[in-house]
């Protein structure tokens, strides 16, 4: 294999998803840094931390601390995660080869909000050599926005020894909810549809088991209370690994009902563990769900929401159905291994490449 290389990193470090990143990097080969506003410990990983960033127009203002961050480290390749915050730093900067990575969001609303952010999403996609998206609907977007980029799928994955199905299945109704507490996730959606499933069959063991933590905790909590279902929940918030595989384990179904989502890393994990998914009717969504395995419902529809649970609940043999295919269908596309191996190989040719050009 040739040399790891230095990759410099910017993004979240109190982000799991970066932190499994840089875990995933260092295990083949690579030397990792790290340039970010919101610091957390990266095991392996030297950091350069931004100061903090309060509002949107804040990464106007820190762009010179990053390019001399950047020029300090001199690293092999830079890529930026998150194209409308850290992908627009890279691209003031402009050192190559540089790589984007798109969540979500930053492609799928922010650009709509006006023209100003269209253009300058646009102006920031054009200065990448190599834009990554893990859904179809994130590669579009790319494509549509800096038409000569080249843009690859690329997602987060499931750690398959990790998250595996339990060897027996949970006496109670449990259901899982993992997105985050705030108010892209309709967490409060999925509190009525429990409300409602519970109203209408009283003597089904149920628990809804709340992981992902937010800022909409006080509100959550007062709704659960005000609905009468205390007793059904399980309140987790943000935990690691084991405590959410053990959490799972209690659990026959996972909810995942967002607004607008790219592909859903918790989504992902809930297949790999053997549960039956609900999701939003998304593009996202709809490429990892068959249609004959899924049960798909509108934004915001707890009454939809509540008959796809109630459905699953009173066929616990279809659902574990689904639950099999589930995670059949992560052994064969969803491994994280398999996707960051990918990525390993993205990155060696982007920097052969950059080679082949200084040499010519």
């Amino acid at each position: 294999m040739s040399r790891g290389l230095h990759l410099c990193l910017l993004g979240d470090a109190n982000s799991v998803h970066l932190q499994r990143w840089s875990a995933e990097m260092q295990a083949r080969g690579h030397r990792v840094s790290v340039v970010t506003a919101r610091p957390a410990p990266i095991a392996g990983a030297g950091q350069r931390v931004l100061a903090p960033v309060a509002r949107s127009r804040d990464w106007l203002w820190r762009v010179g601390t990053a390019r001399d961050a950047i020029a300090g480290l001199k690293p092999d390749i830079v890529h930026a995660h998150y194209v409308t915050s850290y992908g627009y730093l890279a691209a003031r900067i402009g050192r190559h080869p540089l790589v984007m990575t798109a969540w979500g969001s930053d492609l799928l609303v922010t650009p709509r909000a006006s023209r100003l952010l269209h253009a300058l999403t646009s102006w920031t996609l054009r200065r990448a050599d190599l834009a990554t998206g893990d859904s179809a609907d994130l590669l579009d977007a790319i494509r549509a926005h800096a038409p000569g980029v080249p843009a690859r799928l690329i997602h987060w994955g499931a750690d398959l020894a990790t998250f595996r199905p339990a060897e027996a299945l949970p006496h109670a109704f449990g259901i899982a909810s993992l997105r985050s507490w705030d108010a892209n996730y309709n967490i409060d959606v999925v509190v009525d549809a429990v409300a409602l499933l519970h109203a209408r069959w009283p003597e089904l063991p149920l628990e809804l088991h709340l992981l992902g933590g937010g800022p909409l905790e006080a509100a959550l909590r007062a709704q659960v209370d005000a609905r009468g279902i205390a007793g059904q929940v399980r309140w987790h918030g943000r935990v690691g690994d084991a405590a959410m595989v053990d959490a799972l384990r209690h659990c026959r179904v996972s909810v995942s009902v967002p607004t607008s989502d790219a592909t859903s890393v918790s989504l992902l994990e809930s297949m790999a563990m053997g549960l039956a998914v609900v999701a939003t009717d998304l593009p996202a969504n709809r490429a990892w769900l068959a249609a004959d395995d899924s049960v798909l419902v509108p934004v915001r529809d707890a009454a939809a929401l509540a008959d796809a649970l109630e459905r699953l609940a009173r066929d616990p043999a279809d659902t574990e159905r689904m639950a099999r295919r589930n995670r059949a269908r992560i052994e064969t596309d969803g491994s994280r291994s398999a996707q960051m191996d990918a990525m390993d190989g993205l990155y060696r040719e982007l920097w052969d490449q950059a080679r082949a050009r200084r040499m010519a």
